[in-house]
C-alpha cells in the first residue's frame, strides 16, 4: 500500500506583505587588500584574425564596469540569508565574507547559480521559508517525494525543483533589497565612466551596455548612476534574462553585436573581470579591463589593455588600441 508521504509546503512571499526592509548600512572591514596599480600605458596587446577592424561601438558591463558593486550585493545576499534565517552547517545565519564572496563572485556568474552551487558544495539549509525545515537525508527524501518513492530519478527532480524554487524566492527578495540600496543616492559611478559614454556618442559610436544581472536591477542601476537621458539614448541593452546563458558563455555578447548591426571585430568590450573578459574575446570581440579591488589578481593577458579605472582613458585612446591589435596581427 502506497504512503501517505508529505509534498513541501513552500511559504509563498509578498514583498508588499513581507516585513519593511531595515536601513541600509555599509559593512566595513579592516582587512587591507594588495592592490595593483597598473601604468597609464596599455598592456598586453594581443593578435587578431580581423584584417581590419574600426571602433564602431563601446559595450559596458554593469556591476564593476559603471558601479564598484560587489560589496553592495554581497551586502543585499547576507541581507536575505539573516531575513529568512538560512542557515547550513552552523547555527548561524549565513553570511558571505568580503573574501568569501570575492572568491563566489569570480568563479560563479548570476545570483540564482551562485547560491544553487553553495547548497550543492554546503548542505541543504534549514530556513523560515520552510514550514517544517528538512532535519536529514531521510526526511528530505520523504518530504518532496509523492509518489514512486522508489525511483530514484523522480526523487533527484524533485530535488532539483526544490533547489531551484528557494535559491529563486532568496534572489527576488536580494534583488529588491539591492535596489533598495542603489536609491538611496549614496552610490556613485566608477571615475571616466559617464566622461566616454559622452565621448562615444557624441562621436557617432554605437554604445551598449551588457549585463548578467538581472533586468530590472540593471535599468535601476542605470537610471540612477548614467542618468535617464543616457541610458534612453543607449544602442542597445541586455541583461541576464535575455539569453539563455550567463557569462563566461559569449550568447549577450554575440547578441549585442546583432542587435547593434556592428560587426565583432569592430566592437570593444569594457570589462571588470575574467568572466567578462572570456565571453568578450569568445564572441570574438576585444576587450579592455578596468579591474576592481575583488578582481585585480586575476589573470587578464587576453585583455588588450588594463586600466585602474577610465579617469585617464579616452575615446581616442580606445580607438588606437583597436587598430594596435589589428596591426600586431
Amino acid at each position: 500500500m502506497a504512503s501517505s508521504l508529505l509534498i513541501p509546503h513552500f511559504k509563498t512571499l509578498s514583498f508588499s506583505q513581507s516585513p519593511a526592509l531595515s536601513p541600509f548600512h555599509l559593512k566595513t572591514t579592516t582587512k587591507k587588500r594588495q592592490h595593483y596599480s597598473p601604468p597609464s600605458r596599455p598592456l598586453n596587446v594581443v593578435s587578431s584574425s580581423a584584417a581590419s577592424a574600426s571602433l564602431e561601438a563601446l559595450i559596458f558591463d554593469c556591476d564593476g564596469v559603471i558601479l564598484e558593486s560587489e560589496h553592495l550585493h554581497r551586502q543585499a545576499y547576507n541581507d536575505a540569508f539573516a531575513h529568512f534565517n538560512v542557515i547550513c552547517s552552523s547555527s548561524l545565519p549565513l553570511n558571505w565574507s568580503p573574501d568569501f564572496y570575492d572568491v563566489l563572485q569570480n568563479r560563479i556568474g548570476g545570483g540564482k547559480p551562485k547560491m544553487r552551487w553553495y547548497f550543492k558544495e554546503h548542505g541543504w539549509p534549514s530556513s523560515t521559508l520552510f514550514e517544517k525545515p528538512p532535519e536529514d537525508d531521510e526526511s528530505r527524501a520523504n518530504l518532496i517525494v509523492h509518489y514512486f518513492r522508489s525511483l530514484l530519478t523522480l526523487r533527484l527532480l524533485c530535488f532539483k525543483f526544490l533547489l531551484l524554487k528557494f535559491c529563486k524566492t532568496l534572489q527576488d527578495w536580494k534583488t529588491e533589497r539591492y535596489k533598495e540600496i542603489i536609491k538611496s543616492g549614496t552610490v556613485e559611478p566608477r571615475p571616466g565612466v559617464l566622461r566616454l559614454m559622452d565621448e562615444a556618442k557624441a562621436a557617432g559610436k554605437k554604445l551598449a551596455v551588457c549585463s548578467a544581472a538581472t533586468k530590472s536591477s540593471v535599468i535601476l542601476c542605470l537610471e540612477n548612476l548614467i542618468g535617464m537621458e543616457r541610458f534612453q539614448g543607449l544602442d542597445c541593452f541586455l541583461a541576464g534574462d535575455d539569453v539563455k546563458e550567463k557569462k563566461p558563455d559569449p550568447s549577450i555578447y554575440v547578441t549585442a553585436s546583432k542587435r547593434l548591426g556592428v560587426l565583432e571585430r569592430d566592437c570593444l568590450v569594457v570589462e571588470d573581470s575574467v568572466i567578462g573578459l572570456q565571453a568578450a574575446t569568445r564572441a570574438g570581440m576585444s576587450c579592455v579591463i578596468t579591474h576592481t579591488p575583488s578582481t585585480v589578481d586575476q589573470d587578464f593577458k587576453d585583455a588588450i589593455a588594463i586600466y585602474p579605472d577610465l579617469s585617464n582613458v579616452r575615446l581616442k585612446d580606445l580607438e588606437l588600441l583597436l587598430e594596435n591589435v589589428v596591426a600586431a596581427g
